[in-house]
């Protein structure tokens, strides 16, 4: 069954490179979907069968996509949690990140459907990344439980605290305390 022209790599690109350009000149707020079309030369329909929203389409460009990858499987669990975390400092901390999450935030605690719609996209599937963590380490043979919403919001909740609400900057060595944080948390044995 022909369910329509393939994506375009160029209709991507093109968007990721007007939503930032849109963000660095003007921010979140003033930034549209009409106004990234125009920018990117491609049309809005384009862009909604993308994205059903600004919020999504620019957390996509700016953060990550649906589908993020876990680190490398580097034997512990310690050490697993501790690059995510490395990770999600990398991404939130990036200048565009900086623009757009306040903005986004804002967006999610006035919009019901837009924020479901973003824990169905987004969040769960950072949680389902966290998850094959957690897998991985059991299949090491470490007791690591099994719940990944606790281990997510263990780690990103006070990473975007750093950032956002308490002076936007991360206490070097702050991965690895909340990796072990976590580890502890779980009531996990870390392997040797």
């Amino acid at each position: 069954m022909n369910r329509g022209r393939p994506r375009s790599g160029h209709v991507d690109e093109a968007v990721a490179d007007a939503v930032r350009a849109l963000l660095a000149e003007a921010g979140y707020q003033a930034l549209s979907i009409d106004g990234v079309a125009a920018r990117a030369g491609v049309g809005k329909a384009g862009i909604y069968r993308r994205w059903r929203s600004k919020a999504e389409m620019v957390f996509a460009v700016v953060v990550h996509g649906p589908h993020p990858v876990a680190p490398a499987d580097s034997g512990s669990l310690r050490a697993d949690l501790a690059a995510l975390a490395e990770r999600i400092i990398g991404l939130l901390s990036g200048p565009y990140a900086r623009l757009v999450l306040p903005g986004l935030t804002a967006d999610l605690s006035a919009d019901p459907a837009l924020a479901a719609r973003f824990q169905a996209g987004v969040i769960d599937a950072e949680r389902a990344l966290v998850a094959e963590i957690l897998d991985r380490a059991r299949a090491r043979g470490e007791e690591a439980g099994d719940d990944a919403a606790f281990v997510h919001a263990l780690l990103l909740g006070p990473i975007y605290t750093y950032l956002f609400l308490a002076g936007g900057e991360v206490p070097p060595g702050l991965a690895d305390r909340l990796a072990g944080t976590a580890v502890a948390a779980l009531g996990t044995k870390e392997s040797p």
